[in-house]
């Protein structure tokens, strides 16, 4: 699986970065595959340890995005030990960030599907406790338009209609449970005309009895109606809960062998 690269759209002001940043706990290393944007975002998101690129991040995608709006993107950092946080992000988008995810008592695996606006690195970066950065990833190919046009919820006008509907099931593998699930949601991302950024920005993973099992940031480079796969170091039901930028909430109860839909709470 590969990726892709092009030019960078306007989002926030941020300082560009040095070859050797304090923040970075030494040299930053040169990029193997030749972003233009790679020491720019290096400078906002890795902070607190050395980075690292490290061919035990396993980033799987296609060579070529069929569909720019609808591009899966998997993330297995299983060889690794004392992961903490897992950062997707796509260098030439003009929302680079997709997910932010925490595994606390969850493998170090995700798998999710993400909008690109242009070929572009797509890039896992993986924290360890130590605070070290373990970076890997690939150029995509991908036509235009990814994140700038309408979600075809939007364009059919029946994403009232379906907001927070939770669809999943879990699968019991011995002391692991395998999530899978997705929320409707247009997940705009506010480069559209007269539709303003609206999407879902936490999702969380809790036991049956209450405990916070993973979390995760996500963003608006996430596709329309995000699905996200998980492993999760528990046996028995879990609950999934979301909420949006417009303090919506949307929960279900995921049992192993089963699937569930809910409607939002507001």
């Amino acid at each position: 699986m590969r990726i892709a690269n092009n030019i960078l759209p306007a989002a926030a002001t941020l300082v560009m970065a040095l070859a050797a940043s304090p923040a970075l706990g030494g040299e930053l290393p040169a990029d193997p595959l030749g972003s233009p944007m790679w020491e720019y975002h290096a400078e906002k998101l890795f902070t607190g340890g050395p980075v690292v690129f490290d061919s035990r991040v396993k980033v799987i995608l296609p060579v070529v995005a069929e569909d720019q709006h609808v591009v899966p993107v998997t993330v297995d950092a299983r060889k690794l030990d004392g992961v903490k946080r897992i950062v997707v992000f796509a260098d030439l988008n003009p929302i680079p960030v997709a997910i932010d995810y925490r595994p606390m008592d969850a493998a170090p695996f995700v798998a999710t599907r993400i909008k690109l606006d242009q070929r572009t690195p797509v890039r896992a970066a993986v924290q360890l406790a130590d605070g070290s950065w373990h970076v890997a990833g690939e150029w995509i190919d991908a036509a235009g338009g990814g994140c700038s046009a309408p979600p075809l919820s939007r364009v059919r006008g029946d994403w009232a209609d379906h907001l927070g509907e939770l669809r999943g099931a879990a699968w019991s593998e011995g002391d692991t449970t395998r999530l899978r699930f997705g929320f409707r949601h247009p997940m705009d991302t506010g480069l559209v005309e007269n539709i303003p950024a609206y999407n879902i920005e936490t999702v969380r993973v809790m036991d049956a009895d209450g405990r916070e099992v993973a979390s995760m940031d996500v963003y608006g480079s996430v596709a329309e109606d995000p699905a996200f796969t998980l492993v999760v170091d528990r046996d028995g039901p879990m609950e999934v809960a979301a909420r949006d930028t417009s303090g919506l909430e949307f929960a279900g109860e995921l049992a192993p062998m089963s699937g569930k839909k809910q409607t939002a709470k507001p």
